[in-house]
């Protein structure tokens, strides 16, 4: 069979570039870059100005056409005016390691290794490291030490890094908010409504750009753009559209998202690298099982990690609002958490106050006779927002900080949410390292909440269980508007913001919703702890809500995990459905939700299961309901999903 030439053509030219290039290996003028399998490839180069560029393959297809690299630095341009030294032979990379939560336990990791030797007019070094794995493309700048006196700071003044998607592109984004918007001056805290499969170069609607993850489908292929190993030495960046480059570029934070007189863009002494630019490419089932964002994030710091204990949290505020931080309340709550056999109980807002330290640690004392472990709230804040909420300003200094984690230690208490946070900067990245540093010392778990994005963080502190970084339940209970977007919003996460990093969603309320007419069905809401992955799963429904569902809905919720062993995409679409199914010990758990406005009949491959019969729930013929019935995992499985509905299985 003759292959025609389009097909041929990529291929071909791959090869003669391969050639080229390694004729040339002293002095190369670019060179070819691919993943283990083959089917991914990074065309790197100088362009006419002496400028880096690359250009992604994947298959016979061009993801990304030819993007830009470069830094400038205030000390030097490693943007123009370059040259191309060396690059060096492929390397293999590989790694194992183990994650205490989120959707595998035990992951491999392998990549071809390759760094670009580049030098500026002033003969001053940048290089710039690739890896390319079977899943992606990694890529970071690393700036090598000099003759300069040691300990010179250096300083970037702008990231010119891109990303040029072909015109035929389609995008789910979150847009950037402005900085000091929003109740109480707390933006920006990744908490926007999506745009759904949009045209590549649609304007954000608020003019700040886009935050990470980026999802992207190009013909048959996705891309999912995100940066990990964030240090305290960057800053966190996101995407904004050029129409003059008609392309994607990394950007900086606005100039308001520091911590009280500190730095905003990256200053660093020398040696020094940038975050990893990721660009997760391949199916759809690629993207949803990747890894990559802890692939190259930042190996786990050494602590004590026997403290670490995944699972649910019973929480009061979710529903019942400010009022419910009581100590009568929060009893109740510890009585609901262990009899639906949850580790903790999350109290919330002001309870310094409304509840007061000596009674927290009578509460504390409580739980534990119920083996239930209490999470305080805590604001973050600082003079970045006007929140009334406190305990406020108890972790701003490290001395501050440490004696309020002594006092927590002493009590018993088992981790903090730290709320409000303000934004980007490389000042505001160090408080987080900080806060998750003094953390680990004093055996604290983490959720931080009205935050940035994660970028594989848990992985570097185990004990970091989730982050929100999500307009999530709390907004649903807010507006009308945000429970109407709800059905599709929910299902876009799992392919963007989810895909890497954990995220405090705080999901389920399977009755009413105060002043709110919910859009999603029970059974909907009931696979969303499962759906979404996170390492404490902070469960909106209340004690009362909990009487009102059938037993077999209470028990299928009872010790439910919060960390998997491991993963599968089964099917889906962003904005339009979502299938997944996670195991956690002998048992296997399956979801899906349908986001759509009409009924949809879905054909599920079970055959990779292999335990006995299961049993599946979903919602039943009148609202509010459900149906259980018993299914085989031996087969497939057809499944008539309701509009806005959603089932779970348990094997």
């Amino acid at each position: 069979m003759q292959l025609p030439i389009k097909t041929l053509f990529p291929k071909i030219f791959i090869l003669l570039l391969s050639v080229i290039s390694l004729s040339c290996s002293r002095t190369p003028s670019s060179a070819v870059f691919t993943s283990p399998d083959g089917n991914i490839s990074v065309r790197f180069g100088l362009s006419k100005n002496n400028t880096p560029f690359y250009l992604l393959h994947h298959r016979d297809s061009v993801v990304l056409d030819s993007s830009r690299l470069g830094i400038l630095r205030e000390d030097g341009n490693f943007y123009t005016g370059l040259s191309l030294l060396s690059v060096t032979d492929e390397g293999l990379v590989k790694d194992r390691y183990h994650l205490l939560h989120g959707k595998q336990k035990d992951i491999s990791y392998e990549a071809h290794h390759y760094i670009a030797h580049l030098q500026n007019k002033d003969g001053q070094p940048m290089d710039i490291e690739f890896q390319v794995s079977d899943d992606g493309v990694a890529f970071r700048y690393v700036f090598t030490t000099t003759d300069e006196e040691p300990g010179t700071l250096k300083n970037i003044r702008e990231e010119m890094t891109s990303y040029n998607f072909p015109g035929d592109t389609r995008a789910w984004l979150q847009p950037m908010a402005k900085a000091k918007t929003g109740w109480q001056q707390t933006n920006p805290s990744y908490e926007e409504n999506y745009l759904a499969d949009v045209p590549v170069g649609t304007p954000s609607p608020i003019g700040e750009g886009w935050v990470y993850p980026a999802l992207f489908k190009t013909g048959n292929s996705w891309s999912l753009v995100s940066e990990t190993g964030l240090g305290r030495n960057y800053c966190g960046t996101r995407l904004r559209y050029h129409e003059k480059e008609k392309a994607y570029r990394v950007t900086f934070p606005q100039k308001e998202e520091v911590f009280p007189d500190g730095r905003l863009t990256p200053q660093s002494v020398l040696p020094w690298h940038s975050p990893w630019r990721i660009i997760t490419i391949g199916s759809l089932q690629t993207i949803a099982e990747s890894t990559l964002g802890t692939d190259l994030a930042e190996p786990a710091i050494a602590m004590d990690t026997s403290f670490v204990k995944p699972g649910a949290a019973s929480w009061s505020w979710a529903i019942l609002k400010d009022a419910s931080i009581t100590y009568d309340v929060q009893k109740e709550f510890i009585d609901y958490a262990s009899e639906m056999d949850w580790p903790y109980c999350l109290v919330d807002v002001n309870w310094d106050t409304t509840i007061g330290y000596e009674k927290i640690a009578e509460l504390a004392d409580y739980a534990k006779q119920k083996g239930v472990k209490l999470l305080m709230w805590y604001n973050s804040a600082g003079s970045w927002n006007t929140t009334p909420y406190h305990p406020r300003n108890k972790l701003l200094t490290a001395a501050s900080r440490r004696e309020e984690f002594q006092k927590l230690r002493d009590m018993g208490i088992a981790g903090i949410k730290v709320d409000f946070f303000g934004g980007d900067g490389q000042s505001m990245i160090a408080y987080y390292h900080d806060i998750f540093e003094d953390a680990a010392r004093y055996r604290l778990l983490v959720n931080c909440h009205g935050t940035t994005l994660p970028r594989g963080w848990q992985r570097t502190y185990p004990h970091l269980l989730t982050m929100e970084s999500v307009k999530g339940f709390e907004f649903i209970s807010f507006e009308q508007e945000n429970a109407d977007r709800a059905p599709e919003h929910c299902s876009i996460l799992p392919f963007t913001r989810n895909v890497f990093d954990p995220m405090d969603f705080t999901p389920m309320c399977l009755t009413e919703i105060p002043n709110i007419d919910r859009k999603t069905t029970s059974g909907f809401e009931l696979a969303l702890p499962v759906l979404f992955l996170s390492g404490i799963q902070h469960i909106a429904e209340t004690p009362e809500g909990m009487s009102k569902v059938p037993d077999y809905v209470v028990s299928y919720l009872k010790n439910l995990p919060a960390d998997w062993d491991t993963s599968r995409f089964i099917d889906g679409y962003p904005g339009k459905y979502a299938v997944f199914a996670r195991k956690k010990g002998g048992n296997w758990y399956v979801c899906g939700i349908n986001s759509e406005d009409e009924e949809k009949e879905l054909v599920v491959d079970l055959s990779f299961i292999q335990n006995n019969e299961g049993y599946m729930i979903t919602d039943g013929d009148t609202p509010g309901s459900f149906t259980k019935t018993g299914v085989s995992p031996a087969e497939k499985v057809s499944i008539s999903v309701k509009p806005h509905g959603g089932f779970v299985m348990k094997f």
